[in-house]
């Protein structure tokens, strides 16, 4: 008979700490001023009706488990053939489903379930960078449509002669943030040059960057009004009712850090300038997120890379199709696919391996 199956003790220990959250959600829905703030309400409603649903999905698991141990019990009682067949097959759909499963629950993160706001920028390469940056930016679209994720393009700066400088999108949907995290990090193309004579052989790099599109009532961060320089010009994105012929994007710089966000989809430059700002607080609360993790392993005495944003992932499209990431050597021909935006197999792999 084949070993049996059951669930994980990490799974257990998300279930616990699921259930936990439940009930502090619920005890919070139980206060009379808890509809005051109505999007806080929404998201965390949303919250629990997903931790409700991994819950039930872990018991129904769990009763499942049981019943196929009974099956195989019986079977290997009765030594009928039959019976062992179906305690089998029982047995392989039980494996599938606790695979599913545990891919649920690797969504755990404290913002897995965020919308997120990902940015692309082209490093070295000149314009065959700008043109992988755009192929990386389509790339990501075609992943969000096979999600049914809802894209908003926050920021486009095109290229000169091809590709793009910059784009900054929002992308929404359950566990949206939970997936494209996995995409953070510099991503390497190598193929032949469409932009030289000679049709070379070119390495292009181009950056990602996700971050959770966390609620303001969730960021900690202050922001001192002299910590910021705030321009506005026209907006330049690729075309449609967006862009406007008045000075209506806005670019802010926090000065203490050098980060820089532009925002141009709104129609108004008091829209667009809330909406810089908001990103701004996430991307530095992110950052301050990031600096506790790196402390905290250090503490632990885990070795923590001070290189940030390392290569992640090469796609090679000549002298061979390959497209291999670098932190879980996970791989595929499938370029085109890929870059087609079947991504799905790397973001799980990540996933896989950062639980483990």
């Amino acid at each position: 008979m084949p070993r049996r199956a059951s669930p994980t003790c990490g799974s257990v220990f998300d279930i616990v700490a699921k259930e936990k959250r439940i009930r502090e959600i619920e005890t919070l829905a139980s206060d009379t001023s808890f509809w005051n703030d109505t999007a806080r309400a929404q998201a965390l409603m949303r919250e629990m009706a997903t931790l409700k649903a991994s819950v039930d999905a872990y018991a129904q698991l769990s009763r499942r488990a049981s019943d196929a141990a009974v099956m195989m019990e019986l079977a290997d009682e009765s030594g009928d053939e039959a019976a062992v067949h179906d305690a089998e097959n029982e047995l392989a759909g039980l494996e599938e489903a606790l695979a599913r499963a545990e891919l649920e629950l690797m969504f755990s993160g404290k913002h897995d379930h965020a919308d997120a706001i990902l940015t692309i920028q082209p490093g070295a390469g000149g314009v065959d960078a700008q043109d992988w940056a755009e192929m990386l930016y389509r790339m990501y679209l075609r992943w969000a449509e096979r999600h049914n994720f809802k894209v908003s393009e926050i920021d486009y700066t095109p290229g000169e002669v091809a590709g793009i400088k910059n784009v900054t999108l929002q992308i929404s949907g359950d566990r949206a943030y939970g997936y494209l995290r996995s995409e953070r990090g510099v991503h390497r193309l190598v193929r032949l040059s469409p932009f030289n004579a000679g049709n070379t052989r070119e390495t292009s790099f181009a950056r990602v960057d996700v971050y959770p599109d966390i609620q303001d009532h969730d960021i900690e961060i202050e922001i001192a009004p002299n910590d910021l320089e705030i321009d506005t010009f026209r907006s330049q994105g690729a075309g449609g009712q967006n862009v406007q012929k008045n000075e209506s994007a806005v670019r802010i710089r926090h000065i203490p850090t050098g980060i820089v966000v532009t925002c141009q989809d709104q129609r108004s430059q008091m829209q667009n300038r809330e909406r810089a700002l908001h990103i701004l607080k996430v991307r530095l609360q992110e950052l301050e997120e990031r600096k506790r993790e790196a402390e905290l392993r250090q503490l632990r005495g885990e070795h923590v890379d001070a290189q940030f944003g390392n290569q992640i992932r090469s796609y090679v499209l000549h002298p061979y199709q390959l497209v291999k990431d670098t932190r879980t050597n996970y791989e595929t021909s499938q370029t085109a696919e890929v870059l087609d935006g079947d991504l799905d197999a790397f973001m799980e792999a990540y996933l896989r391996s950062s639980r483990e």
